[in-house]
């Protein structure tokens, strides 16, 4: 769909052409297509612009003062068909929309890896979006624990409040995480280094699978997840929410609350929340010591939205205190152990009674302090659009680990980041819209402890590119090309006369690109296809690391001759959507020369090599590189018969397997690869527009992670992992007066058969075995209760 309006031209300006200077603005009505009925509460919104309206009780809309130009322009309300429309403003101009009811939302608009707002079918990447109200529905313990059911998405973890995402079998440097335009940076090379992001603030996470290096540069091999903050509300409101939760299983307890607003283009908003959490239980544990966790959050922006473009000033502050899980064990009993001072003694005694209570962790313990300030910018530059987005972000990173020194933190790591990125969209001649951009980081990291893992460092990147998009009427191509360039500075640093790092100096560059296509073949068929080559530098971790790898037994040393990998992905898709049956399948062949991963070195006199570390003689490793290939695929399946419409029969399946070219120590496969996973859920939606409950939703789902029998055992990396099932189930809805939501009350249950279980991507898998059971490692979370309740709030 393209809609063009015309404007008067103003004195010395050709008729036809577009006058900059002027505001224009867009308005009509929002109608039901079947019954012509108004639709109240309607959303219309401009992504590139920054800007929306609701409509009112008549189904009417208006968005002013944005500049003339072209425009993807939402349409959505609940219950309906979604309508996305491209759009030419060239003065005032109105425009009414229809919307279809549906059972599904089949249709919806991305930011991620494209240089402008796109039309999910119109991009060759796949790209899945969750919104505010699916996070919402989520029982999890962190942001990434929220997403890690979508397809393709999986989690490392290390306990309940510590996840790492892994896209399609990769993760850590891998994985690009953008908040709000601002390249998430926080020491994420670390095993027991999460994601720095207040999970109630979000309002939108889009995930796109594949290589993204042609747009974020070095890191996004496996793909980018979009994590979107700060969406300005309607022009002329204030709106608001606040979230609560306690979950039964760990006692969790989390607040939300925001408030923002928009009036005459001066737009805000304000968020905080607090979340705690003791220690989590299941059948063959008990209780977990110290699984414990705390957070303080709080962060908002400040911007204007005119006819010349927009401008925001973000701030964000995550504060985050988790226990570290050891899983160490009393060998008589099996009982979990802790470490006390005993008169300046460190001793070590069987965890009881009063050491499960509170949410104040142990020893030992990090508390991870992230601030961050940014500047979102776009300007009108001639015909074009110029954005601008800069970031300053500091990430302090505590362990303490001495019950004798509680408070004195044996590792800290000061990283400081500073992020930029230019980008100029040129005028769209013949349905071309180009863009051309540059971006990179500067960072520098600082040791402020006695223990230290890797070098201080700075580091120096700068990457430019060129995009092209062109839509045809039943399907887009889309690519381009881009130059990397990244510089590292170690510093040495001596130990007791003895050197513990030398400098080095690396430079690595890269020429990377993309190219793609998406033909909607009919309104419910859509075909996509995409070749991409990926780009990482290695981490400093990689480079220049010497010292223990707390937790893994491991004392891994850098390679400072390693090269950058790069990737070859070939993508391909099917989308199907029909009145009653709406289907996604898309398969990948990822082909990665240099991929790094660790290897155990060999003594000069035969055997292993063994350092001794901190009076423990613990195996030698060292980062190496091989030839790596990785394969597989996500389908999902949603089946809404009528007459029932009311109805889902959901099936999702992920697949992802990875092996080396040639075998390490006789094995090939790539260690980090998550099972294969099937989830099937039953869902029913009633009284869609019910007077006092409306938009009730009850749901079982039987979540299947199968067998992983393709592990990485070469150097007792890891095991294979046992299939489980959990059975989950949930109810929703809304309370409602007087055609107006009061709030929503969300009930679910997880594991509610109790399974004892270990995800194959849990790193507490290979703690300490339990000599009285034989069973090794820490098992994942038993039956667990969700209550949570959203009011919404509006002024």
């Amino acid at each position: 769909m393209f809609i063009s309006a015309g404007v008067d031209a103003k004195p010395g300006k050709k008729p036809g052409m577009p006058s900059y200077e002027v505001k224009v603005s867009i308005s009509g009505k929002i109608t039901d297509a079947a019954s012509g009925e108004a639709l109240q509460g309607a959303s219309i919104y401009i992504p590139d612009a920054k800007t929306g309206a609701i409509s009112d009780a008549n189904g009417a809309y208006a968005i002013k003062n944005i500049a003339p130009g072209y425009y993807l322009i939402e349409v959505s309300s609940i219950g309906y068909t979604s309508i996305t429309a491209h759009i030419k403003v060239e003065g005032n101009m109105q425009k009414d929309f229809a919307l279809s009811p549906s059972v599904i939302e089949n249709e919806g608009v991305t930011v991620t890896g494209v240089s402008t707002a796109t039309k999910l079918k119109r991009t060759p990447t796949p790209v899945t979006i969750v919104n505010r109200s699916e996070l919402t529905q989520a029982t999890s313990t962190n942001l990434i624990d929220a997403i890690s059911k979508t397809p393709g998405v999986s989690q490392l973890t290390t306990g309940p409040s510590i996840s790492k995402p892994m896209i399609r079998g990769l993760g850590y440097n891998r994985v690009v995480v953008l908040n709000d335009g601002i390249r998430q940076e926080g020491q994420q090379w670390g095993d027991e280094h999460g994601i720095e992001i207040d999970e109630y603030s979000v309002n939108k996470v889009e995930v796109l699978k594949g290589p993204a290096s042609l747009i974020y540069g070095s890191d996004a091999m496996a793909g980018v997840i979009n994590i979107l903050t700060n969406v300005p509300v309607p022009e002329g409101t204030i709106k608001g929410n606040i979230i609560g939760n306690y979950q039964t299983n760990n006692s969790m307890r989390g607040l939300g609350a925001n408030i923002a607003g928009n009036k005459n283009g001066f737009n805000w908003n304000l968020y905080g929340s607090l979340k705690g959490a003791g220690d989590y239980k299941n059948k063959y544990d008990g209780k977990v010591f110290n699984s414990r966790y705390k957070e303080k959050n709080f962060g908002g922006y400040i911007g204007y939205n005119g006819s010349w473009g927009y401008s925001h000033l973000l701030l964000s502050s995550y504060n985050q205190e988790p226990g570290l899980i050891e899983g160490d064990r009393d060998e008589l009993t099996g009982k979990f152990t802790r470490a006390v001072n005993e008169n300046g003694t460190e001793v070590t005694e069987i965890a009881s009674g009063d050491d499960y209570k509170g949410i104040n962790p142990a020893i030992p313990r990090q508390r991870i302090e992230h601030f961050k300030i940014a500047a979102d910018n776009r300007f009108n530059a001639g015909n074009g659009k110029l954005d601008l987005n800069i970031g300053y972000q500091n990430n302090k990173r505590k362990e303490f680990g001495n019950v004798l020194a509680p408070n004195d933190p044996d590792l800290f790591f000061d990283l400081n980041t500073f992020t930029y990125s230019l980008q100029y969209h040129l005028p769209q001649m013949s349905g071309w819209q180009t863009a051309i951009g540059v971006n990179g980081m500067q960072q520098s990291n600082k040791n402020k402890a006695e223990e230290v893992l890797i070098p201080e460092y700075s580091l120096f990147d700068i990457g430019s590119y060129i995009y092209i998009q062109k839509n045809f009427d039943r399907f887009t191509i889309s690519g381009g090309v881009r130059y990397d360039s990244r510089a590292v500075h170690s510093k040495a640093l001596t130990e007791d006369n003895e050197t513990k790092f030398e400098a080095f100096n690396r430079s690595f560059s890269n020429v990377s690109g993309s190219a793609g296509i998406s033909y909607e073949a009919n309104k419910a068929l859509t075909l996509k296809f995409n070749v991409a080559r990926g780009f990482r530098a290695p981490a400093i971790a990689e480079l220049g690391s010497n010292g223990a790898h707390e937790g893994t037994n491991r004392y891994e040393y850098g390679d400072q001759s390693l090269k950058s990998e790069t990737s070859l992905q070939f993508d391909g898709g099917i989308d199907v959507n029909t009145t009653h049956v709406s289907l996604t399948a898309s398969g990948f062949v990822n082909m990665i020369d240099n991929f790094i991963f660790y290897r155990k070195l060999e003594s000069v006199f035969g055997g292993d090599s063994l350092v001794n570390a901190d009076g423990e003689d613990i195996m030698a490793f060292k980062f190496s590189q091989a030839k790596a290939a990785l394969y597989g695929g996500e389908f999902n399946i949603d089946i809404h018969p009528h007459p029932l419409d009311w109805l889902h029969f959901e099936n999702t399946f992920s697949y992802v397997r990875g092996t080396f070219s040639k075998p390490i120590e006789g094995v090939k496969n790539i260690p980090f690869m998550p099972a294969a996973r099937l989830i099937t859920q039953l869902r029913g939606e009633f009284l869609k527009k019910g007077k006092t409950l409306s938009n009730l939703a009850i749901s079982v789902e039987l979540d299947n992670s199968f067998r992983q029998n393709e592990a990485f055992t070469a150097y007792n990396t890891e095991t294979a992992t046992p299939g489980y099932s959990l059975l989950n189930a949930g109810i929703s809805t809304d309370i409602v007066k007087n055609r107006k939501k009061l709030f929503t009350l969300i009930l679910t249950g997880n594991n509610l058969t109790d399974v004892a279980y270990q995800n194959h991507l849990s790193r507490l898998k290979y703690t300490d075995t339990n000599n009285v059971t034989g069973r090794e490692g820490v098992f994942n979370m038993g039956r667990n209760f969700s209550f949570k309740v959203n009011i919404p709030l509006s002024f």
